[in-house]
């Protein structure tokens, strides 16, 4: 495993785990916002990481699983600015949709053969 996939790794483990507990818990509240905004930094750098992970075209530039990534940093950006202007439904929805992008993308790499975690975990 690279240095690169292990920061996206952990990222991505820290960003799920993190998710989970501030869907889970108030929102709105002092706590909530610090969370969230630790969420969306482990969330950057998950997205930002992934750009340099070329495996899947065996280093020969993006694959389509980018795109995802690349919508990622932009509904974290639309969540952000739709709670700045006080829009908690947009907020809420696109968070909760990254979310699930998340878990997507998680499912995705342990079910898919030859990908690492699949191989971590299958052999």
């Amino acid at each position: 495993m690279t240095p690169l996939i292990a920061i996206h790794l952990a990222a991505a483990l820290v960003a799920l785990v993190l998710g989970a507990v501030q869907l889970a818990r108030h929102k709105g509240t002092p706590p909530h916002r610090w969370r969230g905004r630790i969420w969306v930094a482990v969330m950057v750098a998950a997205a930002g990481s992934s750009f340099g992970i070329q495996a899947l075209t065996q280093g020969h530039g993006f694959s389509y699983i980018h795109i995802l990534s690349v919508w990622t940093l932009v509904a974290l950006t639309v969540a952000i600015v739709a709670i700045r202007r006080g829009n908690v439904r947009m907020h809420r929805g696109f968070m909760i949709g990254s979310y699930l992008g998340l878990l997507g993308a998680g499912i995705g790499a342990v079910a898919v053969p030859g990908r690492l975690l699949y191989v971590f975990f299958f052999g």
